[in-house]
C-alpha cells in the first residue's frame, strides 16, 4: 500500500538496480514513472528511443515492484513547440504567449497538440500496454494547474464560438441568455463573439460563465480521448489522474474523474497550507507552520474520496520541505507518517512518496525526496519505515469503507460563481467550504463531498456552503429526502445563466424554506458584528443577507439588531451571513444530536475519523493530549494519550 514516484532518466543506470532493492526493503510496492519524460523517448519527431525506459521497467520488476506508467504529455518538447508554435497557450491577464521553458506549456484548443499528445500516449499504451510489470496508468500530470484550464488564443476563440454555437443555435438564443443588451454589447453573429478577457473593466458573467464551461469541457475532452487510448492497448489495467481538487483545475472535477478507476491526489499540506491560509495572522498560522491545519490535508482527501465516489490513491506525499511555496519549511517529525496514516483513515487505498531521490539540478532541487541528492537517507526514510511497520502489524483492511452520515454538497460551478462575481475581496468559495468542513470535523464526523447529481438518500444531514446555482432536479431530490439540509449564503441566487433568481435568492429553494433575500451587503472583515444564538454571541462578517420570512419560520439566530440571520422551517436550514466556526460548530453539534448523529466535541488539534470498524485519531498539536472517548471501543495502536504529532487507531466496540 505504499509507493514512490521515480524519475530513471534522472540518475545513471548503474544505481537503478539498488534503487529498486532498497525500495523493495523500505517496504514500497508501486513505482510511478515516466511523466516528463518525452523529450527522452521521443528526442526528435517520430525517433522513438524506448531501450532506456524498457530497462528501466525491467530492473523495478525484478525486485517486486510494480510500475504504473504515465502518459508524458505534460511537457510537450521543444521540437514539437518548434514545429507547431500554435501549441503555447495565451495568458489571459496579459495576452502573452506564455512561452516554452517549464511545464504544462499547452493550449486545449489547439488541434496539433491534441493530435500529438493522442499519439504519444497511444505509442506509450501500445509499446507498455500488456507488460506483466505495468498495474496501471496515470494520464498526464496535475492536468490545468498553473492556470492552464484557460487560455486566450486564437485557437481557443475559435473554439469558443463553435462551442456558443452548438450551445445555443441562434445568436438571438445566446444575446438573450447572456443579457447582452446592458452595455450594448449585443452580436450579431457567432463569429463576432470575443473571448471574455483583456477588457477595459468586468467582462459580462454570463459570457465568463460560459467561457469557464467551455474551458471546462476542453479539458475533459481531452482527458477522456486520452483514457480512451489507454483502455484500448492496454486492458484489465486501472487508470488514474493526480489533481488537486477542486480549485485547482478550474475544470468540473466530477467529469474530470468520470471515467477514471479512482482519482489520485498529491498532498502537499505544507506547501498548499502556506498559499491557503497566506492571509490569516502570525499567531494563527504559525502552530501550524510545521504540520499544516489539522483539517487542511483531510479537506482534499474528502474531496478526492467524494469526487472518485470510491477510494482513491495519494500520487504524491510530501515528505520534506518542498520548492514552490512563498515560504517551505521542513515537516515536523513524526508528520509524514501521521498525513500518510490521515490518507488511509479518510479513504487512501496507496500512499506514494514524491520523490525518491532529490535532484540536484534544475527548477526542483531545492525540493527533498526520499533519499538526498548524495543519496544518504532523509528525515523521511524512518517514518516510512514506521509506516511500513504499522500497517503490517495493524492488518489495515483497505476495503474498509468510510461511512459518513453526513454530506457537503460542492463543486466547481459554485467556485467559478463566486469568483466572476466577488461582490467581496473577502468572500472566497474554498475558504467559506473549508470553515464549514472543518467545524464538522471538529465534532469527530466523518463527512463526504457530493455533487448536486450524487445520491443523498444514505446521509442525515446535507451542508450546502455556497450553491449559488440550483437546478430544480436538486430541489425536488431534497424534498423527497428525510434529511435535514443546510444552506449557506449566496444559495439559490443565480439562474443558470447567470442572472438573478426572478423571484429573489435563494432562488429554487423557496420551496423547501419560503423565504427571501431583500438585500445583500459585504463588509470588510475587520467590521465584523454580532450574532446571537442559543443565548451566546458570535460573529457576522463579510456577507450579510436581509431576509423576509413567512410565519412559520423559526428564527433561530438573530443580527445585532434583532433581524433573522438564520432560519428554519421544517428540515431546512438557511445561513444568511458568514461567521464564525465556533458557530458552525454548536449549530451543527445540534442538528446532529436531533439527528442522532454520534459526535465527539474534540480537543484543539486532536481529529478523528472511521474507516469500517477502526476510529483513527491525530494529534496535531505540539504537546501530548488525551482522546476524551476512550470507552469507544480498543486500543490496537497507540493510546488514550497521543504524544505530539502522535496517531493512535481504536478498534471500535461493535
Amino acid at each position: 500500500m505504499l509507493g514512490v514516484c521515480y524519475y530513471p532518466e534522472h540518475w545513471p543506470e548503474s544505481m537503478w538496480a539498488d534503487d529498486a532493492k532498497e525500495m523493495r526493503e523500505l517496504g514500497l510496492r508501486y513505482v510511478r514513472i515516466g511523466e516528463f519524460a518525452w523529450s527522452r523517448v521521443e528526442p526528435n519527431d517520430g525517433e522513438y528511443t524506448f531501450e532506456w525506459l524498457d530497462r528501466a521497467v525491467e530492473v523495478l520488476s525484478a525486485a517486486g515492484l510494480e510500475v504504473i506508467m504515465c502518459t508524458p504529455t505534460a511537457t510537450p518538447p521543444k521540437w514539437l513547440i518548434d514545429k507547431h508554435p500554435d501549441i503555447l497557450p495565451v495568458d489571459i491577464n496579459t495576452g502573452t504567449v506564455r512561452g516554452f521553458g517549464s511545464r504544462r506549456h499547452y493550449d486545449f484548443s489547439s488541434q496539433n497538440y491534441f493530435d500529438a499528445a493522442m499519439k504519444i500516449s497511444e505509442v506509450f499504451a501500445k509499446r507498455y500496454g500488456n507488460h506483466p510489470a505495468i498495474c496501471g496508468w496515470q494520464t498526464d500530470n496535475e492536468i490545468a494547474c498553473h492556470d492552464t484550464t484557460h487560455s486566450g488564443s486564437e485557437n481557443a476563440k475559435l473554439a469558443f464560438q463553435q462551442w456558443c454555437e452548438k450551445k445555443y443555435q441562434s445568436i438571438d438564443a445566446l444575446n438573450t441568455a447572456w443579457g447582452t443588451v446592458f452595455w450594448s454589447m449585443e452580436y450579431n453573429n457567432f463569429k463576432q463573439i470575443e473571448l471574455p478577457i483583456l477588457a477595459v473593466t468586468e467582462t459580462h458573467p454570463a459570457h465568463q460563465l460560459d467561457y469557464r464551461r467551455f474551458s471546462s469541457d476542453q479539458v475533459v475532452h481531452f482527458h477522456n480521448e486520452m483514457i480512451k487510448i489507454i483502455r484500448q492497448h492496454s486492458p484489465n489495467r486501472f487508470v488514474t489522474h493526480n489533481y488537486i481538487p477542486m480549485v485547482d483545475t478550474q475544470t468540473d472535477n466530477y467529469a474530470l474523474a468520470e471515467n477514471l478507476d479512482f482519482v489520485s491526489y498529491d498532498n502537499y499540506p505544507l506547501g498548499r497550507s502556506d498559499l491557503f491560509f497566506a492571509q490569516r495572522p502570525a499567531e494563527e498560522f504559525k502552530p501550524y507552520m510545521r504540520t499544516g491545519h489539522p483539517d487542511f490535508a483531510s479537506y482534499s482527501f474528502d474531496q478526492s474520496r467524494g469526487v472518485s465516489k470510491k477510494n482513491f490513491w495519494i500520487m504524491e506525499q510530501q515528505p520534506g520541505p518542498v520548492n514552490w511555496a512563498h515560504h517551505n519549511p521542513r515537516p515536523e517529525k513524526g508528520m509524514v507518517r501521521l498525513w500518510s496514516w490521515q490518507a488511509f483513515a479518510h479513504g487512501a487505498d496507496c500512499v506514494c512518496y514524491f520523490r525518491w531521490r532529490q535532484a540536484p539540478f534544475a527548477q526542483e532541487q531545492m525540493h527533498a525526496g526520499v533519499k538526498r541528492n548524495d543519496n544518504s537517507k532523509a528525515a523521511a526514510w524512518a517514518e516510512i519505515e514506521h509506516m511500513r511497520d504499522e500497517l503490517k502489524a495493524t492488518d489495515f483492511n483497505i476495503e474498509d469503507p468510510v461511512q459518513a452520515k453526513v454530506a457537503i454538497v460542492t463543486g466547481t460551478l459554485n467556485q467559478w460563481v463566486s469568483e466572476i462575481e466577488r461582490q467581496s475581496d473577502s468572500y472566497n468559495h474554498q475558504q467559506v467550504e473549508f470553515e464549514y468542513y472543518s467545524a464538522l470535523r471538529q465534532l469527530g464526523l466523518a463527512v463526504d463531498f457530493i455533487s448536486t447529481d450524487c445520491d443523498i438518500s444514505q446521509y442525515s444531514l446535507v451542508v450546502a456552503p455556497c450553491l449559488p446555482i440550483v437546478d430544480a432536479a436538486f430541489v425536488e431530490k431534497c424534498k423527497a429526502s428525510n434529511a435535514h439540509f443546510v444552506f449557506g449564503p449566496r444559495s439559490g441566487s443565480k439562474t443558470k445563466d447567470f442572472s438573478l433568481a426572478p423571484n429573489l435568492a435563494p432562488g429554487l429553494i423557496q420551496s423547501l424554506i419560503p423565504i427571501k433575500v431583500l438585500s445583500v451587503e459585504t463588509i470588510r472583515p475587520d467590521c465584523s458584528e454580532k450574532l446571537s444564538y442559543e443565548n451566546h454571541w458570535y460573529e457576522s462578517r463579510c456577507w450579510r443577507e436581509e431576509l423576509e420570512i413567512s410565519e412559520n419560520t423559526s428564527v433561530i439566530a438573530e443580527y445585532h439588531d434583532g433581524t433573522p440571520a438564520v432560519v428554519r422551517e421544517n428540515n431546512t436550514t438557511y445561513i444568511a451571513s458568514l461567521s464564525c466556526v465556533s458557530f458552525l460548530i454548536e449549530l451543527f453539534a445540534n442538528l446532529s444530536n436531533e439527528l442522532s448523529i454520534d459526535t465527539v466535541k474534540l480537543p484543539k488539534d486532536l481529529r478523528m475519523v472511521h474507516r469500517g470498524n477502526s476510529a483513527y485519531i491525530f494529534n496535531y498539536a505540539g504537546y501530548e493530549q488525551t482522546f476524551p472517548n476512550p470507552e469507544l471501543g480498543t486500543f490496537v495502536m497507540g493510546s488514550e494519550k497521543l504524544a505530539p504529532y502522535d496517531v493512535a487507531i481504536l478498534k471500535l466496540n461493535k
